[in-house]
């Protein structure tokens, strides 16, 4: 009864457990930019970016003081300025027309098509008495 005891016990609950040893860790950085001055490594690592540009149909533009502003240092010409806004204010407006006219052909052909449904409804009506008749 004992030997039944002894081989029906759990080996992981048994006295002989004792867990692997880890293996030792790797050098964090084999790098020595950690040993190097901040200053440095903001130039090593690119940390100073500047000011967002960008190339507009061959204009440059520079992101200063929270306006886009040209190269050349000054922002547009104030006649360019008037003028774009008013070609944008003739789009919105044509496109305000352009969406009411979208909506009118809309109700126009919801219309049209309950039309259609009633006047085929009817026909069918009428054939159906025609039937009946004969």
């Amino acid at each position: 009864m004992e030997d039944l005891r002894r081989s029906l016990r759990m080996p992981l609950f048994g006295n002989s457990f004792s867990p692997k040893k880890t293996p030792p860790r790797k050098s964090a950085s084999l790098s020595s930019l950690h040993t190097l001055d901040r200053s440095i490594r903001e130039v090593e690592l690119g940390l100073e970016y500047g000011q967002p540009a960008m190339n507009i149909g061959g204009q440059s533009w520079k992101f200063e003081d929270g306006q886009w502003m040209t190269e050349s240092g000054g922002n547009t010409s104030s006649r360019e300025l008037q003028r774009l806004k008013k070609r944008n204010v003739q789009l919105e407006e044509e496109n305000n027309l352009l969406k009411s006219k979208i909506e009118i052909l809309l109700d126009m052909l919801t219309e049209t098509t309950v039309e259609c449904c009633q006047m085929e409804k009817e026909v069918e009506g009428i054939k159906t008495q025609h039937r009946r008749k004969k």
